[in-house]
């Protein structure tokens, strides 16, 4: 690669194969792939063999952004001058370039050619990152579809649930976390769940028209966007509905209605529900996917209703513009919970994914039904896993079952994705026996529950989770 003589004669960039060759070097350690990490060429690099989007985090006296990012008000004179000093540097190295700043978080993406700028935006003391947003492998763009079906199964088998009344399925599995005696005590009311993942779908009536049916009466549902599709020069924002299937699974598997049409019942049938479309699959590996998934964030951590936030989504990179969203919602009171990780080829040397990795998130994964932990077959373990429930029977691998996008027959589901939206369900338990409890109160009710607390295991946390004994403070 040659070298940078001036402003205007720029180096060519490394080739993606030189790219994704350093990104396998940096994860062969079983980390994900931090951008900080990199050299200035490769963020560039990777920068240009992609869409060209930058985005920056920037500061102002050495705010702790993990812990006051809410707190900052970027309305206020100095804010305004630190945008404007920016946007300036980013324009003096790319005249008339396309920028997006945003209204609520010290960040700023925009459309770069220059490798001076991102020299000197590293080297600045008032800028927290700077990374190549919609860089991603080959591999997981070939991947960007996993986790999207949503056609029912005809085939489920019998064993693999039971019915109870009105008329509903309940899982296999659900008794494996002590979860129809918690129903004694708790079912979710007056807590809101929200499922950050592909939307909700608009023919799932589940989750529409029938979301009060049979014993789940007195509660709502609500379906919102934050992701747009489309580049730069042209793009929309996405309807809420699910085209992909996997937010609609998440959404059942938390909090399907206990009722009379025969479809599987969710663990929180009474709580209310709010779908976020912030990303068009389980990878959230895109420039419009992440700002999706920050703006979900953003706008969950800004509802009072909001008790619980299920992703059962994430990545191999770390994401900066993602986390300023997870450190916004968890400043606000938020519990989150993320999925550990679906094992592909391309993944399997890497624990936990992002943004399962952060302390700020509650990590969570599947196991077999064995008396011992193993994870379920595609499920990540890791030392930041947190819960684990049970997905997979050890005979036959038979999973959960989940409302399909359409019809009352529901579909099998299984993995960390389904163990995340379960215990979301569970915490929306614990939380409706006291909904003035903090997160915090709501969490140690959990981890007093669990199997091995106050010891944790170097892999599966503090383990598998008893439900009845959460919401009864045992």
């Amino acid at each position: 690669m040659t070298e940078t003589v001036s402003e205007n004669l720029l180096a060519d960039p490394y080739s993606k194969q030189e790219i994704n060759l350093e990104i396998d070097k940096q994860m062969s350690k079983g980390d994900i792939l931090y951008w900080s990490n990199m050299t200035d060429e490769m963020v560039w690099s990777a920068s240009m063999q992609s869409d060209s989007m930058i985005s920056i985090g920037y500061t102002m006296d050495n705010i702790d952004m993990e812990k006051n990012i809410h707190l900052i008000d970027l309305s206020e004179e100095q804010w305004q001058e630190k945008q404007e000093e920016l946007k300036d540097l980013i324009l003096k190295f790319n005249p008339g370039t396309y920028m997006e700043v945003h209204p609520v978080l010290p960040q700023i993406q925009f459309i770069n050619s220059s490798l001076a700028l991102v020299k000197d935006l590293r080297e600045r003391e008032d800028i927290r990152f700077v990374e190549p947003l919609g860089y991603s492998t080959e591999e997981a763009d070939l991947r960007s579809g996993s986790g999207c079906d949503g056609s029912p199964d005809y085939s489920i088998s019998s064993a693999d649930y039971s019915t109870i009344a009105p008329n509903t399925k309940q899982n296999w599995n659900y008794s494996n976390a002590n979860v129809p005696a918690a129903w004694n005590t708790a079912q979710g009311d007056g807590v809101t769940v929200c499922i950050l993942d592909t939307g909700g779908s608009y023919n799932q009536d589940n989750i529409g028209s029938a979301f009060t049916q049979g014993n789940s009466g007195g509660r709502f549902v609500q379906k919102v966007s934050t992701k747009y599709s489309g580049s730069w020069w042209w793009k929309s924002k996405d309807s809420p509905n699910d085209d992909c299937g996997h937010g609609t699974a998440m959404a059942g598997m938390a909090v399907a209605p206990r009722g009379t049409d025969g479809n599987a019942v969710g663990i929180a049938y009474k709580s209310d529900l709010l779908t976020i479309r912030g990303t068009g699959d389980v990878l959230v590996n895109s420039s419009n996917e992440k700002k999706g998934v920050r703006d979900g964030l953003t706008l969950a951590g800004q509802r009072s209703d909001v008790k619980v936030i299920s992703m059962s989504i994430g990545d191999i990179f770390y994401s900066g513009t993602v986390a300023d969203g997870v450190y916004y919602a968890y400043n606000r009171g938020k519990l989150m919970m993320s999925a550990a990780g679906t094992s592909f080829t391309w993944t399997n040397w890497v624990g936990v994914i992002f943004p399962a990795t952060m302390s700020q998130t509650i990590g969570v994964t599947g196991v077999k039904d064995s008396n011992s932990l193993q994870r379920c077959s595609t499920c990540h373990s890791g030392s930041k896993v947190d819960f684990v429930l049970t997905m997979e029977k050890s005979s036959g691998g038979s999973t959960p079952i989940t409302l399909a996008l359409s019809s009352n027959q529901p579909k099998y589901t299984g993995g960390s994705s389904c163990a995340t939206s379960m215990m979301s369900g569970i915490a929306a338990l614990v939380w409706s026996t006291n909904p003035s409890m903090s997160r915090d109160q709501v969490l140690t009710r959990l981890k007093n529950a669990s199997q091995y607390y106050p010891s944790r295991s170097s892999q599966y946390g503090w383990g598998r989770v008893d439900a009845a004994a959460a919401v009864n403070g045992n």
